[in-house]
């Protein structure tokens, strides 16, 4: 494959950091001079800042690497707008944005999302990233770019004969179980992705999603929210978020006793069809900027 190159010049809502380390990717990694580079489907990429200017390069198997990144990375959405609308719906949310203007949400896979997220459960960032990159050094595809090797994420099909006790082995702990039988249900067709991105009703999708081993609703709405399904409405929920929502907003002494649906029908009733993208300049505003 044929290195490229693609500059993003005088780029306004992107921001490499605000983008890689908010919780909604685990293979793009921070390297000494400050650029990220990740795999995602069977291209490798290298993204450095320079001036005002994002330079891109990389590797990329199935088309045209500027077309990649464009859908990638969401840059046919108008984010200025939308911070623009959010920005007037309060002061806290004006300042949230502040903090995460480069904030874009990534369009993920969505099988690689499902696994991710299921891998995600009860862990924390380092680990899920070293659990997903072992599993694919496993049982991924090998690309070599610039003297390095790089795993593609494995498919359905190549973790198919994959055992329990092997995904064990990967230090999956109680998510071994989770990550074969949601395989099993993608290859049986119990559950079809090509209808899952085909489908607008989010409930619908939602539902089906709940029903793969594993995937709870704080999951489900990752899922819907981070990958090719991209739903802004949906408002994914974890401890950061809760306690966010509870500071600002709720305002429980005992932020334990602040209940999910109690969140979910204050996002949307704050923040509509926007609110995946409110939560996430909230969760970056709470967990690194500490209110």
């Amino acid at each position: 494959m044929k290195e490229q190159q693609y500059i993003l010049e005088k780029a306004k809502t992107f921001n490499l950091k605000d983008i890689f380390e908010c919780g909604q990717c685990f293979r793009w990694n921070e390297q000494e001079d400050g650029s990220y580079t990740g795999i995602w489907k069977e291209n490798v990429v290298n993204v450095k800042k320079e001036g005002e200017d994002y330079i891109f390069t990389g590797i990329c198997k199935s088309r045209n690497l500027e077309e990649e990144i464009k859908e990638y990375f969401d840059f046919n959405r108008d984010y200025e707008k939308l911070k623009k609308e959010l920005s007037q719906i309060d002061d806290y949310m004006k300042e949230s944005i502040k903090y995460g203007k480069g904030i874009r949400i990534l369009n993920q896979d969505l099988w690689e999302t499902i696994i991710s997220f299921i891998i995600s459960a009860n862990n924390n960032i380092p680990r899920i990233k070293g659990i997903i990159e072992r599993l694919s050094e496993r049982y991924g595809k090998k690309i070599e770019w610039r003297g390095k090797e790089y795993y593609t994420f494995p498919t359905p099909e190549e973790l198919k004969d994959v055992t329990v006790e092997e995904y064990r082995k990967l230090g999956l702990g109680f998510r071994d179980i989770r990550l074969y039988e949601t395989t099993k249900m993608i290859l049986e067709g119990k559950v079809d992705l090509k209808e899952l991105e085909e489908n607008s009703n989010t409930i619908e999708v939602r539902e089906k999603l709940l029903t793969l081993s594993g995937v709870g609703p704080k999951v489900a709405d990752c899922i819907l929210l981070f990958s090719t399904l991209k739903r802004f409405e949906v408002f994914p929920i974890d401890v950061w978020v809760r306690r966010v929502m509870n500071d600002l907003y709720i305002k429980n002494e005992d932020e334990t006793k602040v209940n999910k649906k109690q969140i979910e029908k204050m996002a949307q009733d704050k923040f509509g069809n926007l609110a995946g993208l409110a939560q996430q300049y909230l969760f970056n505003y709470r967990k690194f900027h500490f209110l």
